[in-house]
């Protein structure tokens, strides 16, 4: 079965307006969220949008804390799955311990603590691939063979992942993480290549610039596009969809499902 990500953002500098929350109405929209048919929910602090500056472990932690609070007081995690858009130990250890349990890496387990912390907390952790960082990613990304490398790299971390006894892993081809138009197409349309490492794959092309870059458009005007982008990567074997319009997914995936007797 295929799982729908929400994602809910608490910075204001997220590419896509309509993520953003603070607060005050994060639980309306998480169980407007669950309702619509969420498996998942994505909290994130920090813009990993290309060209974004990175941002202090403090600032971070003081963008997500409150929303975190609210998720544990309330229980919420026992509606649905919450995992937290960090690579900071600070976060992401008060996460945990607040009820999360998925860990989403945009550096794919760089960094040790970061390790250690899904190993003490068993969680389950996404390994995403990204050429650089968020602020240069986009510069003029070179690959020789771009599924190969990913695939090379995700081998590699699949195995630091297994040093620390970290057991659920899921992995993302880090679509628009310092890749051309090109190289993400060829990401999804040879999705199943990454099948034959055995874990959960996860596609996340919600909105972003490669649909623009295909036909041009503002970034509120990119749910078709984004909608054929996730259901192709499903058909190519991704079971994962991190998205910002929950609704429509879970409705095209459903009609998806039932075309192919699923």
């Amino acid at each position: 079965m295929t799982k729908i990500m929400g994602v809910i953002n608490a910075n204001q500098d997220s590419f896509f307006k309509d993520s953003r929350f603070c607060s005050l109405n994060v639980e309306i929209e998480i169980n407007k969220m669950v309702n619509d048919g969420a498996n998942i929910i994505d909290i994130g602090g920090v813009s990993s949008r290309p060209g974004s500056k990175k941002v202090s472990n403090e600032e971070e932690f003081s963008r997500v804390k409150d929303i975190i609070n609210i998720i544990s007081k309330n229980k919420l995690y026992e509606k649905v799955d919450f995992s937290l858009d960090s690579y900071s130990p600070l976060s992401l250890k008060y996460a945990l311990d607040a009820g999360f349990s998925i860990i989403n890496d945009i550096t794919g387990l760089e960094n040790d603590e970061v390790c250690k912390l899904a190993k003490q907390y068993n969680s389950t952790v996404v390994i995403m691939h990204m050429q650089n960082s968020p602020e240069n990613m986009q510069n003029q990304p070179e690959y020789k063979d771009v599924v190969k490398e990913v695939n090379d790299f995700f081998i590699q971390r699949i195995q630091k992942a297994k040093d620390y006894n970290i057991k659920d892993i899921i992995l993302d081809v880090g679509i628009g993480f310092g890749k051309t138009l090109e190289h993400n197409l060829s990401l999804i349309n040879n999705i199943n290549t990454f099948k034959a490492l055995e874990n959960n794959i996860l596609i996340a092309a919600s909105r972003k610039s490669m649909i623009n870059q295909i036909t041009p458009c503002d970034i509120q005007d990119r749910l078709a596009g984004t909608l054929v982008l996730h259901l192709e990567a499903i058909r190519n074997g991704a079971n994962i969809v991190r998205c910002h319009d929950v609704k429509e997914h879970f409705q095209a995936i459903k009609v998806q499902e039932a075309l192919l007797g699923l």
